[in-house]
């Protein structure tokens, strides 16, 4: 709380409450999150806001905070609750806290591949799952590509489930992910992500799971020297709204911003395919030995956990993304 509050503070001193009107002709939103500047999705928000501010014929804006300066992402989203910050980008995995439904981007091999994934995202389906934050003053606005996570080692190649026991594997601070390490044999270790670089570096843990930009850009490359892409899940990232700004806006400004953001999506996507290719490459010419193993050895091993499911609303939700 203490810290809350010193953020609250901090962000008064730069601008007021954000989300508020600077004057009574103009909206300036205040976005923060914990990319680096050079991310496809910060760009991708760079060209959002270019364009909100063409629509909206000058009357709003974005101001973007990228790299943690308006503090972590569960800090952000504690202040777009409240109502003291307009907006910012999360994966689905940590939303999987407030929103139930998200485990299922967690769940190992529900997608058969990227079209799949993409043609679920926006069906009603998937952009009924996007606002469903709602209830809990979160309401997301577009889906970002994050790609597909893959394993990464330090000292051990990854070609088969069984190559992971007994390894300590860093995840998100998510339920599922937990539960996908143990069912194939390692031992999940919840490490924050600012801390994992030095963790990989000392023995803390064995290894990571991220997608190619992730991997590449951490450098955490330099000592995980080995890269599996069994691509057990495809987890998009989300830009939410605190509902409570969302609300105080007119129709017509919700609407100039939610096509401001639908626009950014093709952009950050063609973006995060080029830095997926390039990041493959970089690594690779690194020195690090990318593997290509049979997915299905480790789908087989985590079947158990869609069957689980049975009975379930999420095995509802399931089965309706299979026949899709």
């Amino acid at each position: 709380m203490y810290r809350l509050l010193a953020l609250m503070a901090a962000l008064c001193a730069i601008g007021g409450l954000l989300g508020c009107k600077a004057n009574s002709d103009k909206v300036v939103l205040k976005l923060g999150h914990t990319l680096d500047a050079g991310h496809p999705v910060h760009r991708a928000m760079l060209v959002m806001n270019e364009r909100l501010v063409e629509i909206s014929g000058g009357t709003m804006r974005i101001d973007l905070y990228p790299s943690g300066q308006l503090g972590s992402e569960r800090e952000m989203m504690e202040l777009l609750q409240i109502g003291s910050l307009a907006m910012t980008k999360v994966s689905t995995s940590p939303m999987e806290n407030f929103v139930p439904e998200m485990k299922i981007f967690s769940l190992p091999y529900v997608f058969r591949d990227q079209d799949h994934f993409w043609r679920m995202l926006e069906s009603d389906l998937g952009q009924n799952l996007l606002v469903a934050g709602e209830k809990v003053r979160l309401r997301g606005l577009v889906y970002y590509d994050a790609g597909s996570r893959s394993f990464y080692t330090t000292n051990k190649a990854i070609h088969a489930p069984d190559d992971l026991k007994s390894l300590k594997i860093r995840v998100q601070k998510s339920q599922t992910s937990v539960a996908m390490i143990d069912a194939l044999g390692g031992s999940a270790t919840p490490i924050s992500w600012g801390e994992l670089y030095t963790a990989l570096q000392q023995g803390v843990v064995d290894g990571a799971e991220n997608n190619p930009p992730s991997f590449y850009r951490s450098k955490h490359y330099e000592v995980s020297k080995y890269y599996t892409l069994d691509e057990h899940t495809y987890v998009p990232d989300m830009l939410i709204i605190s509902a409570h700004i969302w609300h105080n806006l007119t129709q017509q400004q919700q609407q100039w911003l939610q096509q401001a953001a639908d626009e950014s999506v093709a952009v950050q996507r063609r973006l995060w395919a080029q830095d997926t290719a390039e990041a493959l490459r970089e690594v690779e010419a690194a020195g690090v030995q990318i593997i290509y193993p049979d997915k299905t050895l480790f789908a087989d091993k985590v079947q158990h956990m869609h069957t689980e499911l049975k009975g379930s609303s999420l095995e509802v939700l399931l089965n309706k993304i299979h026949s899709l």
